[in-house]
């Protein structure tokens, strides 16, 4: 379904404490002038705390899109607001990573995803739960909850994609193993110990461009989840290198499984990290929530279709 914007009422939504959401705002308001939007409502977000409240007001205006910049967790909350209702959210990656937009194959520079807003088509996609919160890209427990710790805002500024890697590193040299059981919706039961990690994918990006796996989709019905054993540090230099082609998944250290739903129980409760934003405990239930969002996408998106 192509997204046809010449006539429709367009909310925007845009974090301007993102990395470019400033600068974006003023563009996009003149672009959907430009291309004929019959009426353009703008709300402004300075801070995170602004985010529901502005998102509310835009909704309740019924819109027929609702424009959102800013980076994944952002996107996020938007993606919660508008699960299973008619209006199409339009993405405008302004974050750091930006990983949902490289999903849907969405362009990072402004005015390639402006246009995108603009000639793109709508498609649906499935959102991940935990414990009933929604996430876009990855859940995740164990390494990656003490990454995100340590990914500040500033980390962020000053490095950029960088700061990921070295958020990482710092991670490493202080992590505590944990033991998992892994209850999957066909029944059966991992029990699991010494690992690094559990993540559960629902897109097939994260980490700032880091792959699920090599046939993870946000269109397939299913959550990848994978955990990392611990091992020597040469083990985890070796997932370590497979991580942005996904294929980490065959390494002996690593155990993969596919499902429509998982509780996770650790040994004790851990904190769950949700496309960055710590937003859960264990012990947790996440399941797939199908075909539970319509967003705009480039005409030559291969991520997902219009069921």
């Amino acid at each position: 379904m192509p997204a046809d914007t010449r006539t429709r009422h367009v909310a925007v939504v845009v974090n301007t404490a993102s990395r470019t959401g400033a600068a974006a705002l003023r563009l996009v308001e003149g672009e959907l002038h430009r291309a004929g939007v019959e009426a353009v409502d703008v709300h402004r977000v300075d801070s995170g705390a602004q985010l529901p409240g502005a998102l509310a007001e835009a909704v309740g205006a019924e819109p027929d899109m609702v424009l959102v910049g800013g980076g994944d967790g952002t996107i996020g909350c938007a993606a919660s607001v508008l699960a299973h209702t008619g209006t199409t959210l339009d993405v405008l990656p302004l974050g750091t990573a930006n990983d949902f937009a490289r999903t849907l194959e969405i362009p990072s520079a402004l005015p390639a995803a402006i246009d995108t807003l603009l000639s793109g088509k709508v498609v649906d996609i499935d959102l991940g739960r935990v414990n009933g919160s929604v996430f876009l890209n990855v859940a995740s427990l164990g390494l990656s909850v003490a990454v995100t710790r340590r990914l500040t805002p500033q980390l962020k500024r000053r490095l950029g994609q960088l700061a990921y890697p070295a958020a990482t590193l710092a991670a490493y040299r202080h992590h505590r193993p944990f033991a998992a059981r892994l209850e999957l919706g066909d029944g059966s039961v991992l029990e699991l110990e010494d690992l690094m990690q559990v993540a559960v994918g629902n897109g097939r990006h994260y980490g700032g461009g880091l792959t699920v796996s090599p046939t993870a989709s946000i269109d397939d019905h299913l959550l990848d989840v994978y955990a990392i054993g611990r091992g020597r540090l040469r083990d985890h230099v070796s997932v370590a290198r497979l991580l942005r082609s996904g294929h980490l998944i065959e390494h002996d250290r690593v155990h993969h499984v596919t499902t429509r739903s998982v509780r996770v129980v650790t040994d004790e409760p851990l904190d769950v990290n949700l496309d960055g934003e710590l937003a859960a405990m264990t012990p947790a239930s996440f399941e797939v929530d199908r075909n539970a969002l319509h967003v705009v996408v480039p005409q030559h998106s291969r991520a997902a279709q219009l069921d």
